[in-house]
């Protein structure tokens, strides 16, 4: 009887996605109640997401580069709760090759003035003062917002060239959206004010963070731990290729399970309350019965941007001081390159050797996509060389990685189909969605942790609008003294919202 009064009490809760997002609900839900039970699915054989920490003969290298800094203080807390000492602090050194020079980021202004020399000076001075006495009536772009807030010589030199690059579209087709997540509250006369004087409240331009001993990875497969160790389970190689539902109400998901051999096995999982943080263009397409036929339509027009990330293992240590560079010039497809010692020496099991990280942004199925391992080893190999960062003939290893659907895209055709999609994954009463894949969002990981963390509140009771989680709101000081007032709780959130 004991059992099976036991087993009443007991809320079985799916999660979908073993990323920052997916286990971030878990872990918040588990320490909200003692009763409901999860179980996380993950696709790859890894946890971590785009966040994982990729290894190869004993080097660990990062998917990107994660800084851990927020001003969002329930996701500060939960990162030192599952960390503890294994928290390294992290001095920021990056720069900006451009036109063969290296500009320090942030700014330096006599660094910056001297590379660019006076002439180009007072050119992107009067380009700045010609646009803040005309400015672009509209912002719709990320060109006219970045022109209005730094003029067109500014962004013909920085953000032009690169931004192409990043995106493989022209900066006029992406919204200004993407520009308000990404570079929040800088502009030219913060920038030079935070260059003069030192002050700097942007986050995109911190000056230390925090950073796992073993690289982000090391974050999620101890969060992983801890969700098992209270109950819980994540399971790796696990796919979700269904999502069943009966009108507004999900019963079941169907998950494709294989071993190391590539034996599969399907199972049916039932639950009470699920959480999504799968790309939500194929959530969409995994539901049965499907969604509304416009709602489908609309899914297909949400793209992504994908990435791979070639590591070096060079034959001596550090090339170069920075944590990162970003790389300005077209005459390279390499978009940024990481200095994988420069965040933790830990990374490293030989310290007179350098691992480096040459990032290239791509679409899946491109030439570079379809490149093999040794011809992208070759390419990268060159483009370092051309660079003057190091030698050809120094690298004397490579690692690959290709990681799909690594940033949802913000064109003209995405903030319509995601409305539409997003209207009708409200309606859903016990099914939410979450991430940076999940909601569709540039996010950084700690908006993403922070719309998981909303997701198990909810199933708690409260009533927050995990697509209400702002980042650019999201950094201003009231909302690290009081982010549940900012976030304002609505009435029956799940079921108002679908009116």
């Amino acid at each position: 009887m004991g059992v099976s009064h036991l087993k009443k009490d007991i809320v079985p809760v799916v999660v979908i996605g073993g990323g920052p997002a997916g286990l971030t609900a878990a872990y918040e839900l588990q320490k909200l109640s003692g009763t409901h039970v999860l179980r996380v699915f993950e696709a790859s054989d890894m946890v971590g997401g785009i966040s994982r920490t990729e290894t190869h003969k004993g080097y660990r290298f990062d998917i990107g580069g994660h800084r851990f800094f927020t001003k969002v203080r329930e996701v500060e807390d939960m990162w030192h709760e599952v960390m503890g000492d294994d928290f390294i602090t992290v001095q920021r050194l990056s720069r900006i090759f451009y036109r063969n020079k290296f500009y320090d980021y942030p700014l330096r202004i006599f660094n910056a003035l001297g590379n660019i020399g006076p002439y180009e000076t007072y050119k992107i001075i009067g380009s700045f003062i010609k646009w803040k006495l005309r400015p672009k009536p509209q912002e719709d772009t990320f060109e006219e917002w970045v022109i209005n807030r730094f003029g067109g010589r500014l962004y013909m030199h920085f953000f032009h060239s690169y931004t192409k690059k990043v995106w493989g579209i022209p900066p006029s087709e992406i919204r200004a959206d993407w520009a308000a997540q990404r570079i929040k509250n800088l502009s030219l006369p913060k920038a030079v004010w935070n260059a003069i004087s030192g002050a700097n409240d942007t986050a995109s331009l911190i000056e230390e963070f925090q950073y796992p001993r073993l690289g982000p990875g090391m974050m999620w497969e101890k969060t992983r731990d801890l969700i098992q160790e209270k109950g819980g389970s994540v399971e790796t190689r696990s796919e979700v290729v269904k999502v069943n539902r009966d009108g507004n109400r999900v019963t079941s998901i169907d998950v494709r399970h294989w071993d190391e051999n590539g034996d599969k096995t399907t199972e049916r999982v039932e639950g009470e309350e699920f959480i999504n943080s799968m790309a939500v263009r194929d959530l969409i397409h995994s539901f049965d019965p499907p969604p509304p036929p416009e709602v489908v339509e609309a899914a297909d027009r949400l793209k992504y941007r994908d990435f791979l990330i070639v590591t070096l293992i060079l034959d001596h240590a550090d090339p170069f001081p920075d944590n990162w560079i970003y790389i300005h010039s077209p005459k390279v497809k390499v978009g940024r390159i990481q200095n994988f010692r420069a965040w933790s020496k830990e990374m490293l099991p030989d310290q007179n050797t350098a691992s480096i990280g040459m990032e290239y942004f791509c679409q899946k199925g491109d030439g570079l996509w379809s490149s093999s391992d040794e011809d992208l080893k070759h390419l990268a190999s060159e483009e370092l060389e051309k660079l003057g960062l190091a030698k050809a003939s120094d690298v004397i290893d490579c690692a690959v990685i290709r990681q799909p659907k690594a940033y949802p895209v913000y064109d003209s055709e995405y903030k319509e189909a995601l409305d539409t999609v997003s209207d009708w994954l409200k309606t859903l009463e016990n099914f939410q969605t979450v991430g940076r894949n999940g909601l569709h969002r540039y996010n950084n990981q700690d908006h993403s942790m922070l719309s998981a963390m909303y997701a198990a509140r909810n199933i708690m009771g409260e009533n927050y609008d995990v697509w209400d989680v702002n980042v650019e709101r999201s950094y201003h000081e009231e909302f690290e003294a009081n982010p549940k007032k900012t976030a304002a709780p609505k009435k029956n959130f799940r079921k108002s919202t679908a009116l």
